[in-house]
């Protein structure tokens, strides 16, 4: 094991940092343009603050690797592993792709921890996800103080065109074991595409503002995943205004519409049930109106077994575990892949 002694730490703000709608943010580790503070609803500029899909990238010929990292609110949920809320996840480039290496498990506000010892000194490609449920307020990389750590010197994840994903708790990560986890990280790293994660729990309500800021990036896809945040009376309300603002600033751009997942419980739930099934038959019914409208490049993906049908996928009957979210990401991967453009 490497001593505290002969580690030597790295500002991470000096290496790229993936999975930004934009870089005017009121500090490094947010998600949200702090030109939407005063006009934002308070909740989802919050979770603006959450890190979601944010990750480091950086290479090193580091046998050992070690992070030390601030949290901005050391949050705590009883459904959810702290590694997933405010941990660190790393991953290593291979010839096959992106392979888990191991995690930073949190332990309080201030965090270090070495996530991966005695390897060969192989110059190596990282990529380090930041926590989904909790913001860094700094963060440093830790290698063998005669080892080097550099720029990476390979795209991948591509950044030309993200994906950018507008969802729900469960958008965000909820309720994955680590970062690398959610359905949106898994997506990148199979595509090979950065994704912008534009997840807010209990919040993707259709807020106007977050169109607006959609519309900032260049997009490759824009998928909509918004349903189990909103209620009928909004999908009436603000479904096609939402619609609208996108397609005034990226007419070409594809967008993937998502039907709310059967939750497990509403098998037995016949409240959520008819809940479920009401929503859902006004998204179809909005569909089909901007189909009927001449709407191209439109796309829409069924609830129907996006999560298998054993019951098996959640870790309360709503938030996905990790088996929820390779089952999400195993559906979404042939559409959203046949979908974006280059």
């Amino acid at each position: 094991m490497t001593t505290k002694a002969q580690v030597k730490y790295y500002d991470a703000a000096v290496f790229p940092l993936y999975g930004k709608i934009s870089d005017q943010t009121e500090t490094r580790y947010e998600r949200l343009p702090a030109s939407i503070k005063d006009i934002c609803r308070p909740p989802v500029w919050g979770l603006g603050k959450n890190t979601a899909g944010l990750a480091i990238r950086f290479r090193s010929n580091s046998k050992n690797i070690s992070a030390r990292w601030t949290l901005l609110q050391d949050y705590h949920m009883n459904h959810m592993a702290g590694v997933g809320i405010r941990g660190l996840d790393l991953y290593c480039l291979e010839k096959g792709g992106w392979r888990f290496v191991n995690v930073g498990r949190p332990v309080g506000k201030e965090n270090a921890a070495t996530i991966i010892s005695n390897m060969n000194g192989e110059e190596r490609e990282y990529m380090l996800y930041l926590p989904l449920y909790d913001g860094v307020t700094h963060l440093e990389i830790g290698i063998d103080s005669l080892a080097s750590i550099e720029q990476p010197r390979v795209e991948s994840p591509v950044r030309k065109n993200p994906v950018i994903y507008y969802g729900t708790s469960i958008s965000q990560g909820g309720c994955a074991s680590r970062p690398g986890m959610a359905h949106t990280n898994i997506l990148s790293r199979r595509l090979n595409r950065e994704f912008i994660n534009l997840g807010f729990s209990g919040n993707g309500q259709l807020d106007y503002e977050i169109a607006e800021i959609i519309t900032g990036r260049d997009a490759s896809l824009i998928v909509l995943d918004f349903m189990p945040n909103v209620n009928l009376k909004q999908i009436h309300e603000k479904a096609d205004k939402f619609y609208q603002i996108l397609r005034s600033k990226s007419p070409n751009v594809p967008i993937l519409f998502i039907e709310n997942p059967i939750f497990p419980f509403s098998d037995y739930d016949l409240s959520m049930q008819n809940v479920l099934k009401d929503k859902n038959d006004a998204l179809r019914v909005f569909f089909k109106s901007l189909i009927k409208k001449g709407e191209k490049n439109i796309y829409f993906l069924s609830s129907d077994k996006l999560i298998g049908t054993d019951g098996e996928a959640t870790v309360d009957g709503i938030h996905f575990t990790d088996l929820g979210f390779q089952r999400f990401a195993d559906c979404l991967y042939p559409v959203i892949k046949s979908k974006m453009k280059d």
